[in-house]
């Protein structure tokens, strides 16, 4: 994929096809400030794709807050707005139990690894 302005220092973004794949970078997304940049390049490639496919690999996450929760909520009803599908990835345990306890995790088709995401989507 090129580079894009969402190709940011916070995230990685590929092109498989017609999925767009967002690799969150930061390993701590607690900061409200690094949230709402995210929030709002995450709501960009949404708003520039009319059946919007995505993947966030959560890969290098370890620590995240609710306001980075509420994010991902607001995103997945975008996404389905516009009739697309948004999958989850790579989750650490600990992240993990937090969609469990929230019931999150019925909401978002969360995969154990980006390959798995992918197919999913296809």
């Amino acid at each position: 994929m090129s580079e894009t302005p969402a190709n940011s220092s916070r995230m990685l973004l590929e092109q498989a096809g017609d999925v767009i794949i967002v690799e969150l970078k930061d390993r701590k997304i607690l900061e409200e400030m690094s949230i709402m940049q995210i929030g709002e390049q995450l709501n960009a490639l949404v708003a520039e794709t009319d059946t919007p496919k995505m993947v966030i690999d959560f890969t290098h996450v370890a620590h995240m807050s609710s306001s980075a929760l509420g994010i991902l909520i607001t995103l997945h009803k975008r996404i389905r707005e516009k009739r697309g599908q948004l999958r989850l990835c790579c989750i650490q345990s600990a992240i993990y139990e937090i969609f469990v306890i929230t019931r999150l995790n019925e909401i978002f088709t969360i995969s154990q690894s980006r390959s798995e995401a992918l197919s999913d989507l296809s």
